[in-house]
């Protein structure tokens, strides 16, 4: 039977247990926070110009996947920057694979059985400041025609759209995946955003004032290269500075199944309403 005294030492026996064990899981959760650096770029591989894109989730996405981890790795995604650079200072030191995903021909392919049929992400290994760059083929190049116009609180701006990646050659980047159709390759919709952030886009868009012209099918083929007129839509109060960009899409996901159809965007333009 315990006396008073062996109950007293067993209770300080399991309170240093406890003390020891708190201690133990404060080492392990006690890591330096993430200093590593990776940045760099998407540019189009024809021209060298940047894939200019959203900040939002529309755009273009980076994934990394730490490979140096054992067992499941949750990918840590982030977005780039509107001019297409990227940058993410917030890293542990360890293997990464790192791919992007946005208005361009994937980087990484699979066919229609799901084998990799084209993998053009990269492996490295982040310390420091690590530079990481991409040559893409997008699909779509979007620009203004000379500068808007302002009436009556509306802007009026001619946009451009071609084809930085032809038909032909989007199907033969393509072809490996048997999933390819040449419907995919229609442009959808060409959007005017409106905003008073200059960081105007899907994301940073004023819906009182964007606006949209849509195409079925093929409609949009005979358009391509040539001046399109878009409006924006209501009443833009006078005195106000605006930020508009234009942006058209292609009717193909990316990555592949997503749902997300991102748009290639233009320069952004400052507007003044009188």
């Amino acid at each position: 039977m315990f006396n008073v005294f062996d109950m007293k030492k067993l209770a300080f026996a399991a309170l240093g247990g406890l003390l020891l064990s708190s201690c133990s899981l404060f080492k392990l959760d006690n890591y330096d926070a993430p200093e590593e650096t990776l940045y760099g770029k998407v540019t189009d591989v024809k021209t060298g110009d940047p894939v200019l894109t959203d900040q939002g989730s529309e755009g273009i996405r980076v994934r990394l996947i730490e490979t140096s981890w054992e067992g499941n790795v949750t990918p840590q995604d982030f977005n780039c920057r509107p001019d297409g650079t990227f940058r993410n200072t917030k890293l542990f030191e360890a293997d990464y694979n790192i791919r992007v995903d946005g208005p361009f021909v994937p980087i990484v392919l699979e066919d229609d059985a799901g084998n990799v049929v084209r993998n053009a992400s990269v492996n490295t290994h982040i310390k420091g400041s690590t530079e990481v760059n991409f040559e893409v083929q997008p699909f779509l190049k979007v620009e203004f025609v000379g500068s808007p116009t302002v009436s009556a609180g509306k802007v009026t701006a001619n946009v451009k759209v071609t084809r930085a990646t032809t038909r032909e050659e989007l199907a033969a980047a393509m072809e490996a995946t048997k999933t390819w159709k040449d419907a995919y390759a229609n442009v959808t919709d060409i959007q005017l955003f409106v905003s008073r952030s200059s960081s105007v886009g899907y994301r940073a868009r004023d819906t009182r004032w964007s606006s949209e012209l849509t195409y079925t099918g093929s409609a949009f083929e005979t358009e391509l290269g040539k001046s399109v007129r878009i409006r924006s839509n209501g009443t833009i109060p006078s005195g106000q500075k605006v930020f508009i960009r234009a942006a058209a899409r292609i009717n193909y996901d990316t990555p592949v199944g997503s749902g997300t159809r991102r748009w290639n965007y233009s320069d952004i333009i400052e507007v003044d309403i009188p």
